[in-house]
């Protein structure tokens, strides 16, 4: 019987833990809790992917060993869907071999329990910097002009905009509210010089996305 998943935080989760012991994950969501990272825990591989689809938290941290699916089969679905987001596999048996697997696998760490908190939370916040960091393109859509004038969190709003979100969907899954993302959303089109929405996503979409804004606005003038 699959376990229901328990959340340290009803805004959407940073980290995600998934163990399938209880007192593991209680422990780290706890900790998570008072180091300010808002968390979601799944005592199972599968229910984690059925729940997250293309948008992935900022950090997972999964067992190595559990029923169902492993640790090592979850990482290689994760990166299937997103390349980039840290995970860390933790396990209780210190194994040479399934280490450097998890890590050519892409893990960004192995982790072997018992671990020091304080070490873990200092790795998972230098994690999710170096991600965040990193986060130069749009995720979902092509290259086109001007996306480095965009901010991190205005990357993420354009990705779920660009998916078809809703700004209702788009603010439950970034965790902040609708009119939040409106404003968000004002803002990427004035810097992109998009009109309305349908001339946001021919910017991102169409050949003419690759034109800065000011070839735009010249083109507009001058036709």
């Amino acid at each position: 019987m699959r376990q229901h998943d328990t959340s340290c935080s009803n805004v959407w989760p940073r980290v995600v833990v998934v163990d399938d012991d209880p007192s593991v994950g209680n422990a780290l969501s706890l900790l998570l809790r008072i180091e300010g990272l808002p968390c979601r825990v799944f005592g199972d591989g599968e229910t984690f992917l059925e729940t997250f689809g293309p948008v992935m938290p900022d950090c997972l941290l999964l067992d190595l060993r559990m029923p169902g699916l492993s640790g090592l089969e979850i990482l290689r679905r994760v990166r299937e869907r997103d390349r980039h987001v840290p995970v860390f596999v933790m396990s209780g048996h210190a194994d040479i071999s399934i280490a450097v697997e998890v890590m050519k696998a892409g893990a960004c760490d192995f982790l072997q329990k018992p671990f020091a908190a304080g070490e873990m939370v200092e790795r998972i916040r230098a994690a999710i910097a170096s991600r965040a960091g990193e986060r130069g393109r749009v995720e979902g859509v092509p290259q086109f002009a001007e996306e480095d004038r965009l901010t991190a969190r205005e990357r993420d709003v354009l990705s779920q905009l660009a998916r078809g979100a809703s700004n209702k969907e788009a603010g439950r899954l970034l965790g902040i509210s609708p009119r939040t993302i409106e404003v968000h959303r004002a803002r990427i089109m004035a810097k992109l010089g998009a009109r309305n929405a349908a001339d946001l996503m021919r910017i991102v979409f169409l050949n003419g996305g690759l034109q800065s804004a000011a070839d735009r606005r010249q083109a507009i003038l001058t036709g």
